[in-house]
């Protein structure tokens, strides 16, 4: 494999990282297809044990994914509505502020759909930081799991 395919894997792998922090991109795939794009061209056993790990890994991730308690956001009350503004508000940020505006946006539109519902700050704030806690909880053990992947293709593609 040839130093500008292992960049480009490479690329593809840091896309699938930024992607588990960005709204709407599938981070844990896309880091899947760089080590399937690795393995299918490198065709040695290191290279298929890795993707069997990053495989194991991934699938490990959805599980406890699932197995995770939610925290309750219908509890909270919050509402399709408010999911619909706070995803417009973060697609809005995304453009205003290139990439890193998506979060800001998103809080910011949640925050302000919930003080209207609520009527304050303190109601609202802690109906948001409910929201984000859960939200944050899935990112964290996906971006765990997405740098473990990647950590055992750069420790593959070193050895190797």
């Amino acid at each position: 494999m040839g130093t500008w395919q292992l960049v480009l894997v490479g690329l593809v792998m840091l896309l699938g990282l930024l992607g588990v922090v960005t709204p709407g991109v599938p981070g844990p795939p896309i880091v899947w297809a760089g080590v399937l794009w690795w393995s299918m061209t490198d065709r040695t056993a290191l290279a298929w044990a890795v993707l069997a790990g990053a495989t194991g890994v991934l699938l490990l991730e959805r599980a406890v994914g699932w197995l995770l308690p939610h925290r309750s956001l219908r509890g909270a009350g919050v509402t399709r509505r408010a999911f619909l503004v706070a995803g417009a508000c973060g697609i809005a940020g995304f453009f205003v502020v290139p990439v890193l505006g998506a979060v800001p946006g998103f809080i910011a539109g949640l925050y302000g759909v919930e003080r209207r519902r609520l009527g304050g700050h303190s109601a609202a704030w802690a109906s948001t930081r409910n929201v984000m806690r859960a939200v944050g909880t899935s990112v964290l053990v996906e971006l765990f799991a997405c740098l473990l992947v990647v950590g055992m293709w750069i420790g593959a593609v070193t050895a190797g």
